[in-house]
């Protein structure tokens, strides 16, 4: 089959031979591939892949599930998912865990199920598994132009919660405000903590891939028992910390990742996800949030507009 390669930072096609399916399995034939920040770090040598999955890049597909492992139900084979993957992704065939399949419903693209699971998945463990966030409560979304920041505005939108998020630039925050959000900050124009003390609110749930500096900024505007969940360091990986403010606020402080996670952990997460996110997606109640499709011969765009902070949502490779 052919895939795409990363060696010495650059992507570029190569040959290599089909997927050997595990009996929970399903061979997967590629129509289109959600780029992630993590594949941009795997590319670069930063961020290697787990021991036991795929070499290969790519944490998310849809496709067509064309071959089956001996313990896979056969009404999987020949139906159109979008799915989680360990690794092997940019390829034109994936192995996946046939527990953290997602059926792609009819009237919903192949580009746009490329775009849901990893961003969905993260961003509803982050609100809700980890956050807690509940109806009337509020969010607080770092990098809200993002695909994980997309995904968490209109889940939390949709469980009943007010949404404050920041982001780079006024076309981002006006984006996160198309896709629900109740107050969008530039944080290069606006500091997040006198904005959001002059208009009174606190936050419940707090997800933030910048870490660093954010972490005491985060503390100060938290609502008692708040839950602040780093997803990534993106402003560094150290930081003072004001404990005195974690103490008085009784603040939690979760530090998570997905894919590293177990598969068991990954399969839970899953069937958490669609009993209470599912129908919502399948109805087109949300914004997919695609930023841009290409090619995936052009995968080394798609990595350059992630690095250049250019996209507000998902960039996702079709594959020809």
């Amino acid at each position: 089959m052919k895939y795409i390669s990363h060696e010495d930072s650059n992507l570029a096609f190569a040959q290599t031979n089909k997927p050997v399916l595990k009996s929970h399995e399903v061979l997967v034939k590629v129509a289109a591939i959600g780029v992630n920040r993590a594949d941009c770090m795997q590319r670069q040598g930063k961020y290697p892949a787990p021991a036991g999955d795929s070499l290969i890049l790519g944490l998310e597909c849809a496709g067509t599930i064309i071959e089956l492992g001996k313990e896979v139900e056969k009404t999987w084979l020949n139906k159109r998912i979008f799915t989680l993957c360990a690794g092997g992704a940019y390829s034109e065939y994936v192995a996946v865990d046939a527990k953290q399949l997602m059926e792609l419903p009819d009237d919903v693209t192949m580009a746009e199920g490329a775009a849901i699971s990893e961003v969905y998945l993260t961003a509803f463990g982050a609100l809700f598994e980890l956050g807690k966030l509940q109806k009337g409560q509020t969010a607080l979304i770092h990098a809200g132009a993002s695909g994980v920041g997309g995904a968490a505005i209109q889940m939390a939108k949709s469980a009943g919660a007010t949404v404050v998020i920041t982001a780079g630039t006024d076309d981002k925050c006006q984006h996160a405000k198309e896709l629900g959000a109740d107050h969008a900050i530039n944080y290069k124009t606006t500091d997040f903590v006198e904005y959001m003390q002059a208009n009174n609110l606190t936050a419940n749930a707090i997800v933030d891939p910048v870490s660093g500096s954010y972490l005491n900024k985060n503390a100060t505007i938290a609502a008692m028992d708040c839950q602040i969940v780093m997803l990534a360091f993106l402003d560094g990986r150290f930081a003072e910390v004001d404990f005195a403010t974690l103490l008085q606020k009784r603040i939690s402080f979760h530090a998570s990742t997905l894919r590293n996670r177990s598969i068991e952990f990954k399969r839970n997460l899953r069937d958490d996800f669609v009993a209470r996110f599912y129908s919502e997606l399948a109805d087109k109640k949300y914004d997919f949030n695609v930023y841009k499709t290409l090619p995936w011969g052009d995968a080394n765009e798609a990595h350059a507009i992630l690095e250049r902070n250019e996209n507000a949502g998902k960039v996702v490779l079709l594959v020809e």
